[in-house]
């Protein structure tokens, strides 16, 4: 793996094979996107998954993208360890972040040896930034889940909800010298319009493109910040509707291969949503690769991007 000081994507992603996966009660407090199971044999829901998982990892393999694909542990019960993103992050000058989680049975998902699997395989690992001790004052933020981070041009998106806090966000910036875009979003739920809980369920950034609902950002103020921020630095707007956010179109992630060739990886059900000109103007720079993971999308309220720790670590 070849990255440079200003890479943006990888071709080298952390994905966690699960064990006991289900519909996770605590995060269906604030995680609209989850539905509740129709199937009552939780033995069944774990079949499905994990063949969508395997699916998955099979097909960016296949494609030439690296997969370090750990297996979950039986104890402690982790029903949504599938979803790393939202605990840990890599990063190129060597430094690992973890996060502090909202739900608690979530914060079981940390594991040390993930840390020593990477460093057996050759990465470097120069410093670890451990925020999950905020989550003793209710403070949380939820690694790529609740940050979306243009690593080229050191922005951090973030929408601010329960699970995205606003002083968490500013210590993660003065720690990794990232300008924070901050901004609210918001989801109808019945009659109500209530805080979407992570940024990529709705936004997505690939070197020259940028997928985002700003349809979510009511205060129009904030829309057009954001929108000017990600012209400015030359990314093409694919603005997608709050139907399609709610399809996960807006929960993708641009991945390179080992031959240097861009592939945005898309759910089946997000591609489905997109409309052609949307496809099209994707597809001026980055093949669309897409997989059927609606077990996992519909149960856990999460889609491929949140499948994927991204891997920015050196190599020794």
């Amino acid at each position: 793996m070849n990255i440079s000081k200003s890479s943006s994507i990888t071709d080298t992603v952390l994905m966690i094979k699960p064990i006991g996966f289900s519909y996770n009660t605590e995060t269906a407090v604030n995680n609209y996107y989850q539905k509740p199971p129709l199937e009552s044999d939780a033995a069944y829901i774990q079949e499905k998954a994990l063949k969508e998982f395997e699916n998955f990892v099979s097909t960016l393999k296949d494609k030439g993208i690296n997969v370090i694909a750990v297996e979950d542990t039986s104890e402690p019960a982790t029903p949504d360890s599938v979803f790393p993103n939202n605990w840990i992050s890599f990063h190129e000058d060597g430094s690992v972040a973890i996060y502090p989680m909202f739900a608690e049975n979530r914060r079981r998902e940390r594991r040390e040896d993930i840390l020593t699997i990477l460093e057996d395989r050759g990465f470097q690992i120069n410093k670890l930034i451990d925020y999950s001790k905020y989550e003793y004052m209710e403070s949380f933020l939820e690694g790529t889940g609740s940050m979306n981070l243009d690593r080229s041009n050191k922005k951090v998106y973030c929408a601010l909800s329960p699970r995205s806090d606003y002083l968490l966000l500013e210590k993660f910036c003065g720690d990794f010298d990232y300008t924070p875009v901050v901004f609210t979003a918001y989801q109808w739920i019945e009659d109500k319009r209530l805080p979407i809980c992570h940024i990529d369920t709705f936004m997505a950034l690939g070197e020259r493109f940028a997928i985002i609902c700003s349809e979510a950002i009511d205060d129009i103020e904030e829309r057009e910040k954001v929108l000017s921020y990600l012209k400015t630095d030359g990314k093409t707007i694919i603005d997608i509707t709050e139907e399609q956010a709610e399809k996960f179109a807006g929960n993708a992630l641009q991945l390179k291969s080992n031959s240097e060739k861009r592939y945005l990886i898309l759910s089946k059900t997000a591609k489905d949503s997109l409309t052609q000109k949307q496809i099209d103007t994707i597809e001026e720079s980055s093949e669309i690769l897409s997989v059927d993971i609606e077990t996992i999308q519909n149960y856990g309220g999460g889609g491929v991007r949140c499948m994927m720790a991204e891997i920015f670590l050196p190599k020794l």
